[in-house]
Order: structure tokens, then C-alpha cells, then sequence
């Protein structure tokens, strides 16, 4: 018969709360007792090994997981990705938000330094800042694995897991180019991020191959929030020289950019064509057949946690780097569509 919390209690002479703390690593043991119920744990073989080794070493069984915007809901499938592949290994997610701010990134991995966690998954808030050199010295004092997911961190050498934001977005491109459309608008994301840098080169790479010029009033650069749509594609509807159709660089800026177009009693593909960056999932819930491409969020989660396995599972060097990319599909649904008036 397997051990219970009650057979390492007794054994070790405590009370279960007692072992449950030195379990769930929470609130204070005297260290002579947390070393008995220790022992206990293994001559009872309670738990896993990896677990006992964790305690023995002061480690939590916890993975440090931070994005940028918690409330986008492709991170909120990302996350469920981690979480899947985090749980069927025994792993807690303590999650942090940076909300865009490369401060306050800053400070959650000063703070997950605390919680001893095992390793970091991180989407980077900015590739470019130069105060990432100070958020790159904080993530390698830690001495724990760092797997990237889907943002970069200048002059690091952290692996990772990325979305191949050139094709996709030449994919989208293109797509509106079959459609004859010549004079189409793109809605960059904030620039100083490598994602928002590579969607604005596959649409630029697309339009060239096509022998279409590009046209510098046509390219907005926005920040990734739904302000920033809402308010750029207003810029857009005010042209002169109007485009034919818009490619947004992410699914926040979709949604600002539709309601800017509702506002102005405008319709897709009716009255201007769309493609979109990422899904939105409330579109098809009310009926709107926006074309989207479709970069593999929940996937992205799965791989990045089962990475970082890799290197908890083994002697973990920062210098051993390790890149996957993942293609991204392009779903069209019709909001791609040139309609001659």
C-alpha cells in the first residue's frame, strides 16, 4: 500500500499541516524538522524524485511564466499550452504580466527570484530597448533555464520558440495581391520589437515581388492595443488617396480597426478588405468572416514548456541555445476580397 501524508507525519513526529507546508513549500519549518519529514519522504518514497530533489535543494516545483498582456487572448491560449504539458509533469505556473512595460518586467523577474522557481518562460515586452541588457543579467543571476516564447531579447543567446512572422504576414500580403488589390495598408506593432519588425518586412518583401512600390503613407505604425487600431484606421478612412485594403499586425488592433469601420458604418470586404494577425475567436461568435493568419498560440505554449523540460531534465548550460520556428497558416475567409463597385 502506497504511503500517506499521515505515515510521513507519524514517522516524522509532526502534525500533517506540518508536512503539508514543507510539501507545498509554504510557511516556516524549522529546518531540524523539515529535515525528518525530508527523510521521511524518502524512506516512504512519497514522492517523486525530481520533487525530493527540489526540496533538498530549496526549489519550488514552479515555473515562472511572464507576457506582456494577459488580457489578449492569444496569450491566453499560449498559457493554456504551458499549463497542459506544466501539469502532466508535475509543474506549478506562477504568472506574471508585465503589461507592456519593460519595467515592470523587470521587477517580476526580481520577484520570481524569490519564489526559487525552476525555470522561466518569457515573452519579452521589447527586442530592442537597451534596458533589456539589465532584464538579461537578472534572467542569467538566476542560474535557471529561460526558454523565449515568441519575442526576442536583444543580444541574448537564450533559446526559444518563434512564430515565422516574415512568412506569415507575405502570406497575407499576397493573398490580398491575387485579389488585385495594389494599394493596401499595413498597422505595424510597436516597432521596437523584432515580431512587429518581421510582419512589416513581409509585407514590404510582398509588395516588391508583386512590382508593387511601397507607399510610406500606407504603413502605420501602432502598438499592438486596440487604441492604436481604432484610432490608425480612422487615420486611414481619412485619406485622400484611400487604400483598398488593410493588413493588421495583431488581434488587438483587429478589433480597434473594426470598430473604427463600424463607426463609419463601413463593412468587409464591402467597402475595404481585411486580413488580420492572430485569430479572434468572438468574430466567428458574431458572424464575422474576417480572414486571419493564424499564429499557433496554444502550440507555441506546449513546445516552449516542453523545451524548458529539456533543460530541467538535464545539465543546463544558457550557451547551449536551441531555436524552433513554427509556420504560421493563413486562413481565408473572405474578408480578403476585392469588391468592384
Amino acid at each position: 500500500m502506497a504511503a500517506t501524508i499521515s505515515d510521513i507525519a507519524k514517522a516524522a513526529g509532526v502534525s500533517l499541516a506540518t508536512v503539508s507546508r514543507v510539501l507545498n513549500n509554504s510557511g516556516y519549518v524549522k529546518e531540524e524538522t523539515k529535515e525528518k519529514i525530508l527523510k521521511a519522504i524518502k524512506d516512504y518514497n512519497y514522492t517523486p524524485s525530481a520533487i525530493a530533489r527540489s526540496l533538498s535543494k530549496k526549489q519550488t516545483n514552479t515555473i515562472g511564466v511572464i507576457v506582456p498582456d494577459i488580457t489578449n487572448p492569444f496569450y491566453g491560449e499560449m498559457i493554456r499550452g504551458i499549463t497542459k504539458v506544466a501539469e502532466e509533469h508535475g509543474l506549478n505556473i506562477l504568472l506574471w504580466d508585465s503589461h507592456e512595460s519593460v519595467e515592470r518586467e523587470i521587477k517580476s523577474i526580481q520577484a520570481l527570484r524569490e519564489h526559487r522557481i525552476r525555470g522561466i518562460l518569457i515573452t519579452p515586452t521589447s527586442s530592442e530597448d537597451d534596458r533589456n541588457a539589465e532584464c538579461i543579467k537578472n534572467l542569467e543571476n538566476l542560474g535557471i533555464p529561460v526558454v523565449l516564447i515568441d519575442g526576442h531579447l536583444k543580444y541574448s543567446n537564450f533559446s526559444g520558440i518563434f512564430v515565422d512572422n516574415v512568412q506569415g504576414s507575405y502570406d497575407a500580403v499576397n493573398a490580398l495581391i491575387r485579389e488585385n488589390h495594389k494599394k493596401i495598408s499595413i498597422i505595424t506593432g510597436r516597432m521596437n520589437s523584432k515580431t512587429a519588425q518581421e510582419r512589416l518586412e513581409g509585407y514590404e518583401r510582398a509588395l516588391l515581388e508583386n512590382n508593387i512600390s511601397i507607399n510610406k503613407n500606407y504603413i502605420l505604425y501602432g502598438d499592438y492595443s486596440l487604441e492604436s487600431g481604432y484610432n490608425l484606421t480612422k487615420d486611414i478612412l481619412s485619406m485622400k488617396d484611400k487604400p483598398t485594403a488593410i493588413f493588421t499586425s495583431s488581434n488587438q488592433m483587429t478589433v480597434g480597426a473594426l470598430k473604427a469601420l463600424s463607426e463609419h458604418n463601413l463593412k468587409t470586404p464591402e467597402d475595404i478588405s481585411l486580413i488580420a494577425f492572430d485569430k479572434v475567436d468572438i468574430f466567428n461568435i458574431l458572424g464575422l468572416n474576417i480572414s486571419y493568419v493564424d499564429g499557433p498560440s496554444t502550440e507555441l505554449g506546449e513546445i516552449g514548456m516542453s523545451l524548458l523540460l529539456e533543460f530541467l531534465n538535464s545539465e543546463y548550460n544558457n550557451k547551449e541555445e536551441k531555436k524552433i520556428t513554427l509556420t504560421p497558416t493563413l486562413i481565408l475567409k473572405g474578408s480578403e476580397k476585392l469588391i468592384k463597385k
